[in-house]
């Protein structure tokens, strides 16, 4: 994570750590995640695995309906990959917030590659809860 990633939320947040995520941008209904291929998270095609791609949209999700100091959660998540990255390529998540009622929210997420070729498109449900992040 950059130092930038000072909410509780992003420094607890192991998972993005591991895989080297760091946030670009975080702003209320608005993030940009990046994060680098590295060889041990291609899959036996020598591709990135999806399940990594998804896991920096969902984190750049993550951080864009996290806007105040609600938690909020996935309701669910569908992406669709549109292009096959390989170890080495730096791949961008920007995720925006489209609708937020109530309890209720809306995110879609864009990944890219470097070169601005998009990889996946990932939509979010997002529910806010009645806990904070302090009483976790």
């Amino acid at each position: 994570m950059s130092d930038a990633a000072t909410r509780p939320m992003l420094v607890r947040d192991r998972a993005a750590t591991a895989l080297g995520i760091r946030v670009e941008v975080d702003e209320p209904g608005r993030a940009v995640l990046s994060m680098r291929v590295r060889a041990d998270m291609t899959n036996g095609f020598d591709i990135t695995h999806g399940g990594l791609v998804f896991a920096l949209a969902d984190t750049a999700f993550a951080v864009a309906c996290n806007e105040d100091e609600r938690v909020t959660v996935a309701a669910g998540a569908d992406i669709t990959f549109l292009k096959s990255t390989q170890e080495g390529q730096m791949l961008t998540a920007t995720a925006v917030r489209r609708v937020r009622s109530g309890r209720n929210g809306l995110y879609d997420v864009t990944v890219t590659d470097e070169t601005g070729d998009v990889v996946a498109e990932f939509r979010g449900r997002s529910l806010t809860t009645n806990r904070t992040l302090a009483a976790e």
